[in-house]
């Protein structure tokens, strides 16, 4: 099962014995907790076999909120399909008091009055797209339409970007590719850093560049569509110069292209990396440079997955992307379990001290919150909630044994002490 791999290398450490006293929790997981904290307890429960035991914890009072940024790719090579899933660290945790925490009884006391849905949900932050190219539109019946004032279009299914055309979106809960798309190869990554100024993915710049002129010269539908789900507003570039001003064209109900008014001539040239990385941008997200961090990452990442076919002649498929906004919970819990006959060897386990019943380990799982209110754990670690300090009284360390019994021993005189 998916979540026993989670913890398989760390369970042994419920059966160690390292304190005098097990310190076990007082908190235990309420009767009348939320349902969502309830099947999330039960699935860890079940996945890692802890039926058996005593599983305290899960206390709303003390998880932390969090949000972040997943990525998630499906990339195919020599027909064997490689999965891929990254994580943002999460920058900033907090003490939120989700819908999820609340019991059914008190949510609906507290929500009502209000919408259908009244949490808040993680955004991506804003980014810029340029065409050619299609966007699909999920949950998007109040999103803004600005060139670069409110345009009135009606609810928008679909969005057409023509050559040239870059429009900013706010707002979105993700981004994700609607077809499988097939990038050329090799990856070229022998682009110099330019002269001591921050290195380059110039592989990604110029597989991009690549489907960029593959897609101006498409006469059918564009190469690349895109699905975006939530997003609040799509608004023009503002800039002074009246050649950088979209128009909008309204196709059918739903469906409107945005063109711009001054269109770059397609390149029959092969593409190239520019000298200057201020210019380098990914298309279609012209907002991301050429110099970021995560891109290079990712370039690294790729480079890893594909190998030596990285260097050869070819192509490999793009099936899955999708970049998405997620919140995260972090809560901590306790195993506990008694201790039977022969499950400790005692031989090496010192005679003062007070043998224990049970053995103990504390975990925290980091959890995904879906839109639903499901909460799903993605990630379970062992962690030391305390610090074990053993203290040993004199009496014990010299046998506990009489004073008149122990060897006298004189230290040596000090002729200058008075």
């Amino acid at each position: 099962m998916a979540i026993r791999s989670l913890l398989l290398p760390i369970l042994p450490a419920i059966f160690f014995i390292g304190a005098a006293t097990a310190l076990i929790s007082s908190e235990t997981l309420n009767p009348s907790a939320p349902k969502a904290i309830s099947d999330l307890r039960d699935a860890i429960v079940k996945g890692l076999g802890f039926q058996d035991m005593k599983v305290s914890g899960f206390d709303v009072r003390d998880a932390l909120v969090g949000q972040s940024v997943a990525y998630e790719f499906d990339v195919e090579v020599d027909k064997k399909l490689i999965p891929v899933k990254l994580l943002e660290d999460v920058s900033r945790w907090d003490f939120k008091d989700l819908n999820i925490f609340r019991v059914e009884e008190e949510e609906g006391l507290v929500e009502r009055g209000k919408g259908k849905d009244s949490r808040i949900l993680p955004t991506l932050p804003p980014f810029q797209l340029a065409g050619p190219m299609e966007l699909w539109i999920q949950d998007g019946d109040d999103m803004r339409l600005s060139l670069p004032h409110d345009v009135e279009a009606g609810t928008l299914k679909k969005v057409i970007l023509s050559d040239g055309a870059v429009v900013t979106v706010k707002g979105a809960r993700s981004v994700t590719l609607r077809h499988p798309l097939e990038l050329p190869l090799p990856l070229n990554r022998s682009h110099p850093s330019n002269a001591g100024r921050l290195p380059v993915a110039s592989g990604l710049l110029t597989i991009a560049e690549v489907l960029r002129q593959a897609s101006r010269s498409s006469t059918e539908r564009p190469l690349l569509s895109l699905r975006i789900v939530g997003p609040t507003s799509l608004s023009s570039t503002p800039s002074a110069s009246t050649k950088d001003k979209l128009r909008l064209k309204r196709l059918a109900p739903g469906l409107v292209e945005l063109s711009s008014r001054s269109v770059p001539a397609p390149s029959d040239s092969a593409p190239a990396i520019s000298d200057d990385i201020q210019s380098n941008t990914l298309w279609p997200f012209t907002s991301i440079d050429g110099s970021d961090p995560n891109l290079r990452g990712f370039e690294e990442l790729l480079a890893s997955v594909l190998g030596k076919k990285g260097g050869e002649e070819g192509s490999f498929r793009l099936v899955k992307a999708q970049v998405s906004a997620q919140t995260y919970v972090k809560m901590g819990f306790e195993v506990e379990r008694k201790l039977l006959e022969g499950d400790v060897n005692w031989s090496s386990f010192p005679e003062w001290k007070t043998r224990p019943e049970k053995a103990s380990a504390h975990f925290e799982v980091l959890a995904r919150v879906e839109e639903g209110g499901k909460v799903v754990p993605e990630r379970i670690a062992e962690v030391q909630p305390f610090r074990v300090q053993e203290s040993v009284s004199p009496s014990v360390q010299t046998g506990n044994v009489s004073l008149s019994e122990v060897e006298v021993v004189l230290p040596p005189p000090d002729y200058f002490v008075l």
